[in-house]
């Protein structure tokens, strides 16, 4: 189901901490190699500039703080993403240049964040 998953490198950028673990765990399942996960912008940004990283799923408000600034350091380096949001229908809270990433809508199980990411992976282009 996930093959496109193995062996990737998975930035994780979740600030509950709960929801974080059982991403990474679910993840590590689908044969990935999880970089974070971070909870917080700071600590997303410096993973995100400095890491080796294949796709990442960014949870868009991170204890208050959005996380865009690291969706545009992934977005210069050609990094796909998907963000992770209780807003997902919301485009007026999202930057024009990011209203076209694909968005997970919270609550969102595990295996569906999987499902997506391996969409994404999995898709030439």
């Amino acid at each position: 189901m996930n093959m496109s998953l193995g062996g990737k490198r998975v930035l994780v950028v979740e600030d509950e901490m709960l929801l974080a673990l059982d991403l990474e765990e679910g993840l590590r399942d689908a044969g990935c190699e999880v970089i974070g996960p971070a909870g917080s912008v700071r600590s997303a940004l410096r993973l995100a500039q400095n890491s080796d990283i294949d796709v990442a799923i960014l949870d868009v408000n991170l204890a208050g703080e959005r996380v865009f600034p690291v969706a545009q350091v992934l977005s210069e380096r050609g990094i796909p993403f998907v963000f992770a949001t209780a807003y997902a229908g919301s485009d007026e809270l999202y930057p024009a240049e990011v209203r076209d990433v694909p968005r997970l809508a919270k609550p969102y199980t595990v295996g569906q964040a999987v499902e997506t990411l391996d969409r994404m992976v999995g898709t030439p282009g």
